[in-house]
């Protein structure tokens, strides 16, 4: 019987911390306001929340 290989191991995406998603403030007003914060995908990773080597 084959032996397993074990996974090689990940570095979780830095502007994340891993998850995948980051919040941007969102602004509004001609003053531009803060009013709260939107999530979206992470664009280093694409949502995988693994750095790129």
């Amino acid at each position: 019987m084959a032996r397993k290989t074990a996974k090689p191991k990940t570095t979780p995406c830095e502007p994340c911390k891993g998850t995948g998603e980051v919040s941007r403030t969102v602004r509004v007003g001609r003053k531009q306001r803060a009013v709260g914060a939107q999530t979206g995908i992470c664009l280093s990773c694409l949502g995988s929340g693994e750095a790129t080597d």
